[in-house]
């Protein structure tokens, strides 16, 4: 800025931070290298005492987040499912805190409660998925509790008067042990408890062993138990693994289970040719949780409920209040209908993301990533690590046959990610313990992952030397 230039408005400062994080991601460490004592030195002035003006309270935090944050929205973090984010997103965002509409009742926020069914209705095409009704959530999580709480209603209607305490005594639940730990939360929030719990281990190719899932169901019937939930997945967290959908989804339907998919990551698989049969039995599912931003390059959060049963969403959730506004024919009160009351305009960053983008877009972007963890398995396996996973997703778990000690995986990745130039996270499969790396960037690009791979044999040089070296 010039000598004699007058200084920047908020808003100026903003779109020119927004530019200028855009414009050098790769300039900057993917992983801080900062205490929580010198945070905390920062943070001393702000005694909230007196007024800070505005201009100069964002350029301190944007400061701090630039310096200070794991950048998972960098292109060679290749960590959790937290890609680049799309300026559409971000503007979208912006422009919700602006206006601030309550999607609540539908007359408080008509624009909004429209945009929003307009894009699920979309998404819910693009997976193949005919819902009743969607909304959307937090996150995966919300999503995935919703779906259990409305088998649970499906299953024990009287639940809804008397609790939970048949379907805790008699209920039963079934995830695979690749599925996300979610779930495990969501029977504790319902008030199940963990014993209703059952953990169906993986095939060969991390997915729900469907053998292993018939004898089990099978003994929890002949002991009195009603199954309430099977859950498949689409793109487990760890391996990427796709379940056999249309499987489970007849092993559902044989003993009357709510049939539940978590495509919390892998539901922008829909956008891709090469992806798509992948997603076979989803139509068969009772409900379908998705995170879009998790794949479609919109900021957190951005989950999606879709269910074909509205009638027992209406059931469980509905209340009525002289404080809201009667509701009208013209669109669904949400607040009837799912767990939250006040609710974010959260669709908007979705539906300005896909109109920007377009389904052409997204669909390129990811198969390009495809393309890039395609190049990534090559480099490795000409390295002499081990592909230790077969997902069609753009996510590889590898190792190295010099490894050997139990905590050696792990010291990899925090070498990689100690010097800043990239970002991988160990995991565990029941193989033992892997190296996970995840493409969901949009500009992730082949030299990237030379970037990647170099820090990778750097790290494994430092941890294969003989202790004491």
């Amino acid at each position: 800025m010039a000598a004699n230039a007058p200084p920047l408005t908020p808003a100026q400062f903003m779109a020119q931070e927004i530019k200028a994080f855009r414009d050098d991601p790769r300039t900057l460490r993917v992983a801080p290298k900062v205490s929580s004592a010198e945070i905390r030195r920062r943070l001393e002035p702000y005694t909230f005492a007196h007024q800070v003006p505005l201009a100069e309270a964002l350029r301190d935090v944007a400061d701090m987040l630039r310096h200070w944050t794991l950048h998972a929205t960098h292109p060679r973090y290749f960590g959790l499912f937290v890609p680049g984010v799309h300026e559409a997103g971000i503007w979208a965002d912006t422009l919700a805190a602006l206006y601030n509409p309550q999607l609540g009742a539908w007359w408080h926020a008509p624009a909004a409660s429209e945009i929003e069914t307009h894009t699920l209705q979309f998404l819910s095409k693009a997976i193949g998925y005919e819902a009743g009704a969607a909304h959307f959530t937090s996150g995966a999580s919300e999503a995935n509790l919703t779906a259990l709480l409305v088998a649970v209603a499906t299953a024990y209607p009287r639940a809804i008067e008397d609790g939970v305490g048949e379907g805790a005594a008699r209920g039963a639940v079934y995830v695979s042990s690749q599925a996300h730990h979610s779930m495990h939360k969501a029977v504790r929030v319902a008030g199940l408890g963990n014993r209703v719990l059952r953990t169906i281990p993986c095939n060969a190719r991390h997915q729900m062993d469907l053998q292993a899932l018939r004898v089990t169901v099978a003994t929890d019937v002949a002991s009195g138990r009603t199954p309430l939930m099977i859950v498949g997945t689409i793109g487990t967290t760890t391996s990427g693994a796709i379940d056999d959908l249309v499987g489970i989804a007849e092993i559902a339907r044989a003993h009357s289970a709510w049939f539940h998919v978590d495509a919390a990551w892998g539901g922008a698989a829909g956008f891709s040719e090469q992806l798509r049969p992948h997603l076979r039995g989803i139509a068969r599912a009772d409900s379908v949780t998705w995170d879009a931003h998790k794949w479609l390059s919109v900021p957190m959060g951005a989950g999606m409920f879709f269910c074909r049963r509205p009638d027992v969403l209406r059931t469980l959730f509905d209340v009525e209040t002289a404080y809201v506004p009667k509701e009208t024919d013209e669109g669904d009160d949400l607040y009837r209908m799912s767990l939250q009351w006040s609710r974010r305009f959260i669709g908007l960053k979705v539906f300005l993301t896909l109109a920007v983008v377009g389904q052409g877009g997204v669909a390129a972007r990811v198969e390009r990533q495809l393309g890039v963890a395609d190049y990534l398995r090559q480099r490795l396996v000409r390295a002499g690590w081990t592909i230790m996973n077969q997902s069609p997703l753009p996510l590889v778990c590898f190792t190295h046959k010099t490894l050997k000690q139990p905590d050696a995986v792990a010291l990899v990745a925090r070498q990689v990610a100690v010097r800043g130039r990239a970002w991988i996270s160990p995991a565990s499969l029941p193989e033992g313990p892997v190296l996970r790396a995840c493409i969901t960037h949009d500009d992730s690009t082949r030299a990237d992952i030379d970037v990647l791979c170099v820090e990778l044999e750097r790290a494994l040089e430092k941890v294969s030397a003989p202790r004491g070296r």
